[in-house]
């Protein structure tokens, strides 16, 4: 099976590296297009074997799955360039422009009458390390497809499959949320380092917590507040610095920045 990705900047270079590195797809049968010659000679040389172009139309010929990975006002025409080279009933296309949803992706692409399959996926660039989130909708998408999408990704992260109009939200907490979070670890190694630590140890124990804190949920299958109430001592120092977070409007603050993109 071969994939073409338009677009290899930070997320399409993510997602080639990510399957590349997880053997998902044969380096030799990723092809990756993009503008920049710095940017393609860089995945090259991170992914000895890639196929790399310039040339987007002849890139997606022979490729089984068109994944577009460009900048949503570039959709249109980065469509419009490749649409006479696709073949729709031997290929399909995943598209992760933000905010372009199946019935824009079913104008973008229809061709005398005639639509591919197209599935709207959105990814977080931890895909590179293959510890991607990913949700993705389809309008017209066969079964047979909808479960290749759900092996490759799952394959790189968690993958899951939505309602379109629950995209947005899941942009808020997956793809933009990865962003939140290094604020939040940010914010944390800053503390860290006014109490007295130096900041490469203050961002190591930062880690080690939050990556302690997933791998519990996880394996307990319990809501955070669950975890909460076996480390709030009556009366001790944690109850007292999640009070003066709280004060200082945390959840608020949390909530609002991810309902600021919708």
């Amino acid at each position: 099976m071969k994939i073409t990705i338009i677009g290899a900047g930070n997320m399409g270079g993510a997602i080639a590296r990510g399957f590349a590195a997880k053997k998902v797809f044969a380096a030799k049968d990723i092809t990756c297009c993009d503008r920049s010659d710095a940017t393609l000679e860089a995945l090259k040389k991170d992914v000895p074997g890639i196929g790399i172009s310039k040339e987007n139309a002849k890139a997606v010929k022979g490729a089984d799955i068109v994944l577009f990975a460009v900048k949503p006002w570039i959709m249109p025409s980065a469509v419009e360039e490749v649409k006479d080279a696709l073949d729709y009933k031997k290929q399909f296309i995943i598209s992760i422009a933000a905010g372009v949803g199946t019935e824009k992706l079913a104008e973008l692409f229809s061709k005398d009458g005639a639509l591919p399959q197209i599935v709207y996926l959105i990814p977080n660039i931890a895909v590179e390390v293959g510890a991607g989130v990913f949700f993705y909708c389809t309008a017209n998408a066969t079964q047979k497809n909808l479960a290749l999408v759900q092996k490759l990704f799952s394959q790189v992260g968690f993958a899951k499959q939505v309602e379109e109009k629950q995209m947005t939200a899941g942009t808020a907490l997956a793809s933009c949320g990865i962003a939140y979070v290094f604020r939040y670890i940010r914010a944390n190694v800053e503390g860290g380092v006014e109490m007295g630590f130096y900041p490469k140890d203050a961002q190591e124990i930062v880690l080690g917590t939050i990556k302690g804190a997933v791998e519990l949920l996880l394996a307990h299958g319990s809501h955070p507040e669950q975890e909460v109430d076996k480390v709030t001592t009556p009366g001790g120092i944690t109850i007292k610095g999640l009070n003066a977070m709280e004060e200082a409007g945390f959840t608020n603050a949390v909530i609002k920045g991810l309902k600021a993109g919708k």
